[in-house]
C-alpha cells in the first residue's frame, strides 16, 4: 500500500523592499560612512552627513517593506550618534573632556538634519499606523 503524501503549502513571497534588519543595517552602514569621511577630511560633521542622514530616512521609507516606518525612524539618531562616539574615542583617545567636547559640538553641526529626517520619519510612521 502506498500512504498518502503531504503537500506543503507553498512558499508565500511577501512584498519586495527592505526587512526591517535590512532597513536598520543599511541605514547605519551609510551614515557610518559619511560620518568617516567628514571626519577624516574635515575634522568635524557638517551638510554631508546632514545630507546623508536625510537621504537614508527617504531611502528607507521608499525601499522598506510595509512595517519597516518605526524602524526608519528610530535607527538615523541611534546609528549616527553610536557611530560618532566610537569614532571620536578613536580619534582622541580616552580624553573625556575632549571627547564629550567634539560629541556635543558634532550632535548640535548635525541637529537640523536630524530633526528634519526625524519629522518626516515619524509623519510616515504615523501615516502609515492608521
Amino acid at each position: 500500500m502506498t500512504s498518502p503524501t503531504i503537500q506543503r503549502p507553498p512558499v508565500k513571497i511577501s512584498a519586495a523592499g527592505l526587512t526591517k534588519p535590512g532597513v536598520a543595517v543599511l541605514q547605519f552602514l551609510i551614515i557610518s560612512l559619511f560620518v568617516l569621511i567628514e571626519l577624516t577630511l574635515r575634522h568635524g560633521i557638517g551638510i554631508l552627513t546632514g545630507l546623508a542622514i536625510c537621504a537614508v530616512v527617504l531611502g528607507g521609507m521608499r525601499f522598506g517593506r510595509t512595517g519597516t516606518a518605526y524602524i526608519c525612524a528610530v535607527t538615523p539618531p541611534i546609528a549616527f550618534a553610536t557611530f560618532l562616539l566610537f569614532s571620536l574615542v578613536l580619534i582622541d583617545g580616552l580624553h573625556p573632556s575632549r571627547v564629550g567636547l567634539d560629541f556635543i559640538a558634532s550632535l548640535a553641526s548635525a541637529a537640523p538634519y536630524l530633526i528634519i529626517g526625524s519629522a518626516l520619519a515619524w509623519l510616515n510612521y504615523f501615516k502609515n499606523r492608521r
